[in-house]
């Protein structure tokens, strides 16, 4: 990189809105999958089919969101959409991304979260939530590999640092999951330390995201706190706020019941579009549709004013040594916190069917390399069949 500023998109080369609209809002119907998916689909279309980024350019855009708090698949969206488009077509794209999505599992919340739902309804949740502590050693063993590649390239020191940045994230989202993210914060800064000595060049440290410590001053407002975390603090991934807003959701305000809380995280893996969806679930649960909404809009407004205000910049970031430092020390703290998050969800279970469950859907996506979507459906029709022969629905 030559840290020189990203060029933006003149009218020869932009594509219509209606364009973007499309072509974002196909991904964001049909994007089952999480991050990976996401970025496959929005590759081959801005790179592949219609050449509106270089190679290079989208795997800078990567690497760029990937330093950034926040929902990084939703976060690439958004850019690409600004690189091709401008701002609006990031506002435009980045909505058509979000959107069907979000209407999906509202509707499917409804649907889980009723008074008196069905059966069926609460076995398929129960078995899908079941899962979902597979599928979270699964998005961590997916992440593991490179990030050990990159810290075993640079020497033992490195490597030794990054042993204890994940053992730190799998304990912190084990043990401490309302502080989690203090941990990853806390991870970036020491290997920024660390490394300052032997930069050639001066660096800035990220400006650590603020807390708020004021008191909620009702359910809407507590709903806007807890999404905003999940939406600017949440370094790695939708499974690394887990723990936080299972403890918010759970054992704070007490929105949800754990099962409930499983099928929320649930219903994010399986619905089209970003997994941080989840926390729609959840603030339906606190307060019905308005809720719902509103959640969802605080926890990707972080993710557009991000690339709105900063896009330019991008090339800046990604060639920035402090910005790189920091990553590298609060990434591997990220995976681990993935990681550990599987054991705050595996504790929330409470049927013993359940945890055959949980074996079988470990061996089908870890030892058989099966999907996400497929896994957590198949675990479904397991709570359903399951329950239908009489075996208890959790508590």
């Amino acid at each position: 990189m030559n840290g020189a500023r990203a060029p933006e998109p003149t009218d020869a080369v932009r594509p219509s809105l209606a364009t973007v609209l499309r072509s974002w809002g196909w991904i964001g119907c049909v994007g089952f999958g999480g991050p990976p998916t996401h970025i496959r689909m929005l590759r081959e279309l801005c790179v592949n089919r219609r050449r509106w980024l270089t190679a290079v350019e989208f795997e800078d855009a990567v690497a760029a969101c990937n330093l950034l708090p926040g929902p990084a698949s939703t976060q690439l969206a958004i850019f690409c959409a600004w690189r091709v488009r401008g701002r609006l077509g990031a506002l435009v794209g980045g909505l058509a991304f979000i959107v069907p999505g979000l209407i999906v599992i509202l509707a499917l919340a409804g649907l889980f979260l009723a008074q008196d739902p069905p059966r069926w309804v609460l076995g398929a949740g129960a078995g899908a939530g079941a899962a979902v502590a597979a599928v979270a050693v699964h998005a961590a063993a997916d992440l593991l590999p490179p990030s050990w590649r990159r810290a075993r390239d640079v020497g033992r020191a490195r490597l030794a640092r990054w042993v204890g940045y994940v053992l730190a994230g799998v304990l912190a989202a084990a043990t401490v999951g309302p502080w989690v993210v203090l941990v990853l914060l806390a991870c970036g800064v020491v290997e920024l330390t660390a490394r300052l000595p032997r930069e050639n060049r001066p660096t800035a440290m990220l400006a650590a995201p603020m807390m708020a410590t004021g008191a909620s001053a009702g359910v809407l407002a507590a709903v806007a706190w807890v999404a905003f975390k999940v939406g600017a603090l949440s370094y790695g991934g939708g499974f690394v706020i887990i723990p936080l807003m299972q403890a918010d959701a759970v054992d704070r305000y007490h929105w949800m019941t754990d099962g409930q809380f499983l099928n929320a995280v649930a219903l994010g893996q399986i619905t089209p579009g970003p997994v941080v969806q989840t926390v729609a679930v959840v603030g339906y649960a606190a307060a019905g549709l308005t809720g719902g909404l509103l959640a969802s809009a605080v926890a990707f407004a972080p993710s557009f004013l991000l690339i709105l205000a900063g896009a330019r910049h991008f090339d800046r970031l990604r060639a920035n040594a402090g910005a790189r430092a920091f990553l590298d020390g609060a990434g591997p703290a990220a995976i681990g916190a993935i990681a550990g998050s599987a054991v705050s969800l595996a504790r929330a279970l409470s049927q013993p069917w359940q945890f055959c469950v949980l074996a079988g859907a470990a061996i089908l996506i870890l030892g058989l390399r099966r999907g996400v979507v497929p896994t957590l459906l198949a675990a479904a029709g397991a709570g359903v069949l399951l329950t239908a022969v009489g075996l208890p629905l959790p508590g």
